[in-house]
């Protein structure tokens, strides 16, 4: 029975360290932008440049030049 007591007192002291935890992410700003994440999957890595794009078409256009 007393294992019971001792395993209820360290459940306590976890979930308070849990709720410190959470009330210090709460203080910090963690949770103050909560749109951006969902709709960062929805945009590119990279921006390309109008420069790149015409670099590469022109590479393509001499390598296709070449072929028969």
């Amino acid at each position: 029975m007393n294992i019971l007591y001792f395993l209820i007192g360290c459940s306590v002291l976890v979930a308070l360290v849990f709720l410190g935890a959470f009330f210090w992410a709460l203080k910090t700003g963690q949770h103050d932008d909560v749109y951006t994440p969902s709709v960062r999957i929805l945009f590119d890595d990279e921006v390309k440049s109008v420069e790149s794009v015409e670099k590469v078409d022109s590479i393509e256009n001499v390598n296709n030049n070449g072929k028969t």
